[in-house]
Formats: structure tokens, C-alpha cells, sequence
């Protein structure tokens, strides 16, 4: 087929396979603005005009981990100078005082840390829930649940009864990077598996645990690599239904360690701002009628094309942050707060309808025109922290 064959059947309403989502990855360059029409025509049918946003803090409550992820420039073992780990009575504290500056989630992602209790999760997990009870709990990536539950002895199916009796109310669905193994031992060798991250979030999802899903991409993983990823995530969205958003994310590489140290030959240095158009469209494209939301991340792409993203199928500009770690530690040059007047302000900049939301996309607040009062996060000063 040819790629206008191609989108003439997705703009048409056919669901396009992995092959067909391959032949516009590898379309010519002059493709981009048919894909990108397309892409955006099919997020205004499914999702309007409004662009969505959650006002949230990352907490990364820990850089120990035993693994060593060639992307990954967060992470440090036990005994390294710039380690740390953050008590649950911190915690805590920065729970507390994102929700009073108007947080609705906070999010804890974190390292691996050596001898674990294999408790510690769940316990975090009910100590941060029974002293901040409004707060929504994004927490625990399969990587992390399924390291609870082998350092506890249970089942992964236990494990996440138990986080969700604990209180968790949803899960990041990181950890994917690219679900091919033959990928997964190239970046990150001893990382979880394809098979037991797909066991994790349709466990997770059987248990009426919501959860993200995400691609990072621009390293050494192929077109097909993409696509075979888009169309597994959706055969999973079409078995169980959990998952919330898609979010795709750039790698970030440079301070990744598989690229500083020159460690994986022909690794790329990240996408190109066209790479990452055309991938966030085909995503639209795929996802179409299973996935509605898709995230622009700020973070990783950088606002100005982050609303690009806005006009080629993405209909969620992610979260406020706060204190965002891990991507900065890798070299994103981002920030690590962006605030809510901000966000509206690049919503509003490709003339959409800005809208606060939970993380479950219930719709909070939407914004016709700016309100009176400034957001408590308009005003506060973030300080670097761990």
C-alpha cells in the first residue's frame, strides 16, 4: 500500500495494522502535514477542542536502584555520594503541600533500592494515603510492582491487591521503553520483561487499577519496533480496557549513560521534532477508538513542541510536575514546574480549550477565560530538590 492508501483507510475509520503504521513511518518527509491533518482530525472527532491538563507533583522518593538501565542517568548504587532516600515522613510533608497548592495526584516513581522489605511500597503507599486522604495516588511502575512482590515472596496478583487496598489509586505505565525483548536487553539487560509488564498492567487492570501507557523512542528501536508496540498496547487496551492515555516519550540522551559512554553502536541521539510529530499521528492514528487520550509531554519534547504535538493528535498537555527528577537528570532542559497559567497559556496558543482534569480524566475545571484569582502554583517558588 501506499502511505495515502494508508490514510485514506485510517481517516476513513479502518483500524490500521503494524505493517500499514509502518509505511507511515516511513513515508517521505512531505507526508508529515497529511499525517498531521489526519492525526488532528481524528482527536477532534473523538475528543473536541478541549486539551486537558492534571495539576500533580513527582515525588521520586529514591536514585538507589540495583538496576542499571543504559538510559537511565538517575539511578545510583547504595553507597554513591549523590544517593539519597527520602523518609515517608517527607514524603509526606511534599504530598501535604502540594495538595495545598492545589494538587489533585502525586506521583511516586523510584529506584530499586538494594534489600528492600518487600512491604515498603504498600506501607509508603497507606502512610501517605492516611495522612493526606484527598490525594489520588499515582504511584509504582510495573518494574517497581513487580520487584515489591518478589522481594515480598507473593504473587504479582497479591501485591496489587494489596497496593490497591493501601490506597493506590492508579499506576504510571512506565517501564515499557519498547516491548520487544530483543530491544529491552540491548538499553536496559535484567529489566522487566514484555511478557511480565503485560502480566503487571492487565493484572493491575483486572483489579480496577487504572493505569497510564507510554513508548519511549529515538534510540536504537526500528519502525517496526514502533508499530508492533502501538498494536500490543491496543490489543491490551481491547482485553481489559485500563488504560487512560498513551504518552510518548523522547529519549533523552545526554547524560544517558548508553550514549555518553558511546556504549550501544548506532544508538541515536533522540528524535527529531519531525520524528516526534509523525510518531505522536501514527499513535492517533493506531489508537483511534481504544486509546482516546494522548499526552504531549512538556517534559521530554519541550512546551513549543509540545503544543505541536497539540495539532498532530495529542489532546493532553500532561501535568504541572513540581519536582520532576528523572528526565531532568538525564539532560532535559525543561524546568521542573510548569505552572497552570502557563500550561493554559500554550493551550490557548494553538486556539484550544484549556481544562483542568484528574488523573483518571474526570473533568475538574475548564477555562473559558482566565480566572480572577491566580492558582497557588502561579505564585510558588520551586526549589531543586531530590
Amino acid at each position: 500500500m501506499t502511505p495515502l492508501a494508508v490514510l485514506d483507510k485510517a481517516t476513513g475509520g479502518g483500524e490500521l495494522s503494524a505493517a500499514e503504521a509502518v509505511i507511515l513511518f516511513e513515508s517521505p518527509a512531505d507526508c508529515t502535514p497529511d499525517l498531521m491533518r489526519a492525526a488532528d482530525e481524528a482527536r477532534r472527532l473523538r475528543c473536541g477542542d478541549r486539551v486537558t491538563y492534571v495539576v500533580n507533583r513527582n515525588i521520586n522518593f529514591t536514585n538507589v536502584c540495583v538496576k542499571r538501565c543504559g538510559f537511565c542517568a538517575f539511578s545510583r548504587g547504595h553507597n554513591a555520594e549523590a544517593s539519597y532516600f527520602l523518609s515517608p515522613d517527607e514524603v509526606i510533608r511534599r504530598t501535604r503541600e502540594a495538595c495545598d497548592l492545589g494538587a489533585t495526584e502525586v506521583c511516586l516513581q523510584a529506584g530499586l533500592p538494594p534489600r528492600m522489605k518487600g512491604s515498603y511500597y504498600i506501607d509508603l503507599c497507606r502512610e501517605v494515603k492516611r495522612a493526606v486522604p484527598e490525594v489520588h495516588m499515582h504511584a509504582f511502575s510495573p518494574e517497581e510492582v513487580l520487584y515489591g512482590a518478589s522481594c515480598s515472596g507473593w504473587t504479582v496478583e497479591r501485591y496489587l491487591d494489596a497496593l490497591r487496598d493501601a490506597g493506590l489509586g492508579s499506576m504510571p505505565g512506565t517501564s515499557a521503553e519498547i516491548l520487544d525483548d530483543r530491544v529491552r536487553d540491548v538499553i536496559s539487560p535484567g529489566r522487566i520483561t514484555t511478557a511480565d509488564w503485560l502480566r503487571v498492567i492487565s493484572g493491575a487492570h483486572e483489579r480496577g487499577i487504572r493505569t497510564s501507557s507510554t513508548m519511549m523512542f529515538g534510540h536504537v528501536e526500528s519502525h517496526a519496533h514502533r508499530a508492533a508496540h502501538l498494536a500490543l498496547l491496543r490489543e491490551t487496551q481491547k482485553q481489559t480496557g485500563g488504560f487512560t492515555e498513551f504518552v510518548p516519550l523522547s529519549f533523552i540522551h545526554t547524560e544517558a549513560p548508553m550514549y555518553r559512554k558511546g556504549l550501544i553502536p548506532g544508538i541515536q541521539p533522540g528524535p527529531s521534532s519531525d520524528d516526534v510529530i509523525r510518531t505522536y499521528a501514527i499513535a492517533r492514528l493506531m489508537l483511534r477508538g481504544w486509546i482516546d487520550n494522548i499526552q504531549a509531554s512538556w517534559v521530554k519534547q519541550g512546551p513549543a513542541l509540545a503544543a505541536r504535538c497539540l495539532q498532530a493528535g495529542a489532546n493532553d498537555f500532561g501535568g504541572t510536575l513540581i519536582n520532576e527528577s528523572i528526565s531532568t537528570a538525564a539532560g532535559a532542559t525543561n524546568g521542573q514546574l510548569m505552572r497552570p497559567s502557563e500550561i493554559r497559556a500554550w493551550i490557548r496558543s494553538i486556539d484550544r480549550i484549556p481544562a483542568e482534569r484528574s488523573t483518571v480524566y474526570r473533568l475538574i475545571r475548564e477555562f473559558a477565560g482566565e480566572p480572577d484569582e491566580p492558582h497557588p502554583l502561579d505564585t510558588f517558588q520551586v526549589t531543586a530538590c531530590a
